[in-house]
């Protein structure tokens, strides 16, 4: 059955419906839908383990994230699909990022220190150096063109582990890219909980930095407003550090994606190339500042 199919058959409508594609998604598919309710988001998507993404998991957060006040509603679910109320908002770009760091830090304070208390079920920890180490295992299994350089990757991830700062844990997001921030003109909203559960602070704060090209002005204001304080060395360096353990999942990801995913209109090589390149720049940053990895 199409999309559209699908979509016309869900018993959650009022009267018949208007529905057309949405785009920017790199692994799902999604549809903004009219009925006489109002407009309302359509997700599609599958369990993905290579990615450790399930979506029962993925739909229980966003009902704790809408109760805890950071996401719209889920209006309705089955397996594969997701209902969601539709926000009047703007996506955000990098450059809204790069302008906003403080709004970010506040945002991400309120998200991390709140949905613990409104998240039910078995937890999830979403623990980005082991996450590379399983894809390195993956990629492997599926005979990558990239193999030849999983020793180097699993090496640097083993060093940029080793130079973070003790944390306390809390409930993150883990997937900061400019996408998943909408701006209705009054607040943030935040989507797509594919890969929250619970972590440290510091892969969220570092992954909003690197997926938005921050420089050391910026990241340091959403460090300084995020802790109440300005950075000191250990957390400058942990912070460096997890920027490029974020650029690596994300070009990791990026690789396990080319043997498995065939998203419409997604070049999964370029993307590869793309955080890989990044990630080259956040190396060549972080050694200059804090010298080399034992990688």
């Amino acid at each position: 059955m199409s999309a559209e199919g699908k979509i016309a058959a869900l018993p959650c409508w009022t009267g018949s419906v208007d529905m057309e594609p949405l785009t920017g998604g790199l692994s799902n598919e999604s549809w903004l839908v009219t009925d006489a309710a109002g407009k309302h988001v359509v997700r599609f998507g599958k369990d993905y383990p290579f990615h450790h993404v399930i979506r029962e998991r993925e739909i229980s957060v966003a009902r704790a994230a809408h109760e805890a006040g950071f996401s719209p509603k889920v209006e309705y679910s089955e397996p594969g699909v997701m209902v969601s109320a539709f926000v009047e908002a703007r996506t955000w770009t990098e450059e809204d990022m790069r302008a906003q760091p403080e709004r970010i830090a506040r945002l991400l304070h309120d998200f991390h220190h709140k949905m613990p208390g409104s998240v039910s079920g078995p937890g999830f920890m979403f623990w980005v150096f082991h996450v590379i180490r399983d894809y390195g295992r993956t990629l492997q299994a599926g005979g990558s063109s990239r193999s030849a350089d999983l020793s180097y990757y699993l090496a640097l991830a083993e060093a940029l582990e080793a130079a973070q700062a003790p944390l306390p844990i809390v409930f993150g997001h883990n997937d900061l890219l400019p996408g998943n921030f909408l701006d209705d003109g009054e607040r943030l909203w935040l989507i797509d909980f594919e890969y929250a559960g619970f972590n440290t602070a510091m892969f969220d704060l570092a992954g909003a930095a690197s997926n938005s090209g921050m420089d050391d002005e910026t990241a340091e204001r959403l460090l300084a407003t995020y802790f109440g304080r300005a950075s000191d060395e250990a957390v400058k360096r942990s912070f460096d550090a997890m920027q490029c353990a974020s650029l690596l999942r994300e070009a990791m990801w990026s690789m396990v994606s080319e043997l498995h995913l065939d998203a419409p209109g997604v070049d999964y090589g370029a993307y590869t190339q793309e955080n890989l390149t990044r990630l080259a720049a956040a190396l060549d940053r972080y050694h200059s500042k804090h010298g080399k990895t034992s990688s």
